[in-house]
């Protein structure tokens, strides 16, 4: 019997076109004679559809006539139910028919509301199998503070920072730029904390160009970063497969950049070139390092996804300080783009065989959570007495 594995994609985020990109690779490279292979699209709009006109990347340059060919769809909040209803009558009806049966999910949603947990909590409730990081990790991985605060702790190292909220930028603008002049000095970097593929991001060398630069990222984030700024700076990635505790390094890759940082152009559209697809950017595989300097990132970044407790298929991205040669983790992608498949075939692990792995973890993970003990075979109100206080709380007072 084939396995019923759904693909999500899209989604209410900045990267909802490049999540689209990846989930069709990855589509592609399922062995049809083992999967039935379900795509669900999340509009930006957030409502889920499905079928086959989904497959093919030359519709969604219309996307109404594309959404109007294809099925709107829905999961039931509910453990254990894994279908996939039809939404009629009202999303949550009774009568609303089953489209298919899902054994496996396999979320491809770069970005906010898809990678930082936030559909990893609704695949949680249902309890249904699913690759890649589970709500805790993806959070931690996806918030580019939280993220820098457990690798610090963890003794990875991180370039120095500073964090603040939006609210806080307009409320203590003028002690916002102090801190940053004082404890980093320009020049720095500054990110929305809670994105990727580059959006928001921008170098800043002076003070006017402080306040620019945070200006546009707070229209992204309410959370915003500001990075000690590494000059002498070269980039190199390793993705990493597995769990927690039995994980692989990818071969390194290095990045070319058009600019003083990677752009969303030189990571998606191929720089100058303008193809589409992660794969598709330029960059140099395997990355010309020396061996210990190769070692040490596969080590770190294995080390990183080890503490974020992360699971399936991410991408560490370093910074190596050309200067003297030190390594710094700038971020994980816990869904990194193309599900960095071609570090994998570089690796000598072919995209097809990279899908059998993130099933193989999803229905493993799943297994080892059936172990764990949720719940117990008792029922406090049942027992004589009741309960001391009642609803009002132990002494019966009010708020």
């Amino acid at each position: 019997m084939k396995t019923n594995v759904a693909v999500f994609f899209g989604g209410r985020s900045v990267e909802h076109e490049i999540s689209v990109i990846s989930a069709l690779q990855a589509i592609n490279a399922f062995d049809s004679d083992k999967y039935n292979i379900i795509p669900i699209y999340i509009s930006k709009q957030g409502r889920w559809y499905t079928g086959p006109d989904l497959l093919e990347i030359r519709n969604y340059r219309d996307m109404k006539s594309l959404v109007g060919r294809s099925t709107e769809v829905f999961m039931r909040p509910e453990f254990g139910d894994y279908n996939l209803y039809k939404a009629k009558n009202g999303l949550f009806s009774a009568k609303s028919p089953v489209v298919a049966e899902i054994h496996v999910v396999i979320p491809v949603l770069h970005g906010t509301n898809g990678e930082d947990g936030i559909f990893e909590g609704l695949l949680d409730t249902i309890g249904i199998p699913y690759a890649g990081c589970n709500t805790l990790s993806s959070a931690n991985g996806m918030d580019k503070i939280t993220m820098k605060m457990i690798l610090r702790e963890c003794g990875i190292p991180v370039v120095d920072y500073i964090w603040f909220t939006d609210k806080e930028w307009f409320s203590r603008r003028d002690a916002i730029i102090e801190e940053v002049e004082k404890k980093i000095g320009y020049p720095v970097i500054v990110k929305p904390a809670n994105l990727g593929s580059s959006v928001g991001i921008g170098k800043a060398a002076d003070r006017a160009s402080l306040i620019a630069k945070i200006d546009n990222a707070e229209k992204f984030s309410q959370r915003i970063i500001v990075e000690h700024c590494i000059e002498q700076l070269q980039e190199i990635n390793c993705s990493v497969l597995g769990d927690a505790d039995d994980h692989q390094s990818s071969v390194l890759e290095e990045p070319i950049k058009t600019g003083d940082i990677l752009s969303y152009e030189d990571k998606y559209m191929g720089g100058s070139k303008g193809s589409h697809g992660m794969q598709n950017s330029d960059k140099r595989i395997p990355a010309e390092l020396p061996e210990d300097i190769t070692e040490r990132i596969r080590f770190i970044a294995g080390e990183t996804f080890r503490v974020l407790s992360c699971h399936g298929v991410s991408r560490v991205d370093v910074m190596i300080d050309r200067k003297d040669n030190s390594i710094y983790v700038n971020e994980i992608n816990t869904i990194p783009g193309s599900l960095s498949f071609y570090l994998w075939e570089a690796s000598g692990l072919s995209f097809s065989r990279l899908m059998d792995k993130l099933v193989e973890l999803a229905l493993k993970r799943k297994r080892e959570i059936e172990r764990k003990t949720f719940t117990y075979d008792s029922n406090i109100f049942a027992m004589g007495g009741g309960i001391k206080g009642g609803v009002k709380g132990a002494k019966g007072s009010k708020f």
